[in-house]
């Protein structure tokens, strides 16, 4: 009898899970379980379209802006981008290969900085540009070989698959296409310091009002990719406006052409 109790009790098990598993699919089907992603989409790209998770596209936001800061072109963000998705896929890691820590895999005992510095994304990119700019020639190399002259891999080549995703985010971040990053599904953290971080990375706080269109869009779309970290449900340029709920960008004559943005009153989930 008792062994006869344990069969049953394992069927009844095995029932269980089962019917848990198929609750998942048919939750993942109905769209009741919607996945947070952030993607890139160019126009003239064909159907080619990019899409990260928000802590990715926080991290590209971050570096992407440290080159703006700089004063770098596009083509600067591009290399970043590519190196940080081959070294850590944009995520801040704790470590690595050997001492190897960060966004880029930078090593402490090659002289980039303590392991606390390198866990700054702003740091490490500000570190990475500096790098990359005493290249002779940068601008024109090809972004495997900028890349590799800075990080010194152990494979070389790498670099290259990244390139059309790191050049798809560069030129979205770069102000060279409106509403081209859409980010949706998020956890908003509760309100931050948006004025501190525009500070930190793009160089001003001054991102309300009106700019230039480039610019206006630079701005635009770093708050986007930054959404969740800080909070931002809401932002309006030119025109457009993308909201977290919505997850996408819209027309809205409402907005007028000047960059404003709102943050939650407090940390929550977008449906």
């Amino acid at each position: 009898m008792r062994g006869c109790g344990l069969k049953v009790a394992m069927v009844l098990g095995a029932v269980v899970v089962l019917v848990a598993a198929v609750v998942v699919v048919v939750a993942y089907t109905r769209g009741s379980v919607k996945t947070p992603g952030c993607t890139v989409a160019l126009p003239g790209d064909g159907a080619t379209a990019y899409t990260f998770t928000p802590e990715q596209m926080n991290n590209a936001a971050t570096i992407s802006a440290v080159g703006t800061k700089m004063g770098l072109p596009a083509h600067a963000a591009t290399v970043a981008l590519a190196t940080a998705l081959q070294e850590s896929k944009l995520r801040n890691l704790e470590g690595g290969d050997r001492d190897s820590v960060g966004l880029f895999q930078q090593r402490p005992s090659q002289g980039w900085g303590t392991i606390a510095q390198l866990r700054d994304p702003v740091y490490a990119a500000t570190e990475f540009y500096e790098k990359l700019e005493k290249l002779p020639n940068w601008e024109t190399l090809p972004i495997t070989v900028a890349a590799q002259a800075v990080q010194r891999s152990g494979v070389p080549d790498a670099y290259a698959q990244w390139e059309p995703q790191g050049r798809a985010m560069a030129a979205a971040f770069n102000g060279q296409f409106p509403a081209a990053l859409t980010c949706r599904n998020l956890t908003l953290a509760a309100p931050a310091d948006v004025a501190g971080a525009a500070t930190a990375e793009l160089g001003t706080a001054g991102l309300s009002g009106p700019h230039p269109a480039a610019q206006g869009w630079t701005y635009a779309t770093w708050l986007v990719g930054r959404a969740e970290a800080l909070g931002v449900d809401k932002v309006s340029f030119a025109g457009r406006t993308w909201t977290a709920e919505s997850g996408a960008w819209a027309d809205d004559a409402a907005a007028g052409q000047d960059l404003s943005l709102h943050q939650t009153a407090a940390a929550q989930v977008s449906e």
